[in-house]
């Protein structure tokens, strides 16, 4: 049986060579299939069909197993983020603090639920299980910065600030 040989990257993007590194240390195998979809999403910022397909190919795997994977886990998006993204904790310190409150009060000022991201593209809603700042109940993470003590009008005056740039 000859060598297999890894299709051609899909562009001259170097994130692809990025990509391209984690599949060759992992020996295009197969069970390098999540690391490698991280890495996609680390250096994109999002799974495409065309990554998905590259990823499928390049570790030989089903196409229908790397969209199975893709779709199971909540941590990869098939949609690009907004320029700016807002995390409320959901974790059980923070809920119980009212992190259900901040999070209605943001689906409701920004029109999309959580896991989506404004029609401008400007604000992207997630949740997290738990950032780990259970102390500083309720906490949001703008843009990855820790927010502790969280109440509603500072948050909604920062999605306001974000709205007008």
């Amino acid at each position: 049986m000859p060598a297999f040989t890894p299709p051609p990257l899909p562009s001259d993007d170097k994130r692809w060579k990025i990509v391209n590194g984690t599949m060759r240390k992992n020996g295009f195998a197969r069970h390098a299939l999540i690391e490698t979809l991280h890495t996609v999403q680390s250096a994109f910022g999002y799974l495409d069909d065309d990554s998905i397909r590259f990823v499928a190919r390049s570790l030989r795997v089903p196409l229908s197993q790397a969209y199975g994977v893709v779709t199971f886990y909540h941590y990869f998006s098939l949609k690009p983020p907004g320029k700016h993204t807002m995390t409320v904790c959901a974790g059980t310190a923070c809920y119980n603090k009212g992190a259900d409150k901040l999070i209605a009060a943001a689906e409701k000022r920004l029109g999309v639920s959580q896991g989506q991201t404004t029609s401008d593209g400007q604000i992207s809603l997630m949740t997290a299980r738990c950032v780990g700042a259970c102390s500083r109940a309720p906490v949001v993470l703008f843009d990855g910065e820790v927010a502790g003590e969280m109440g509603g009008e500072p948050m909604l005056e920062q999605l306001e600030r974000w709205a007008v740039e």
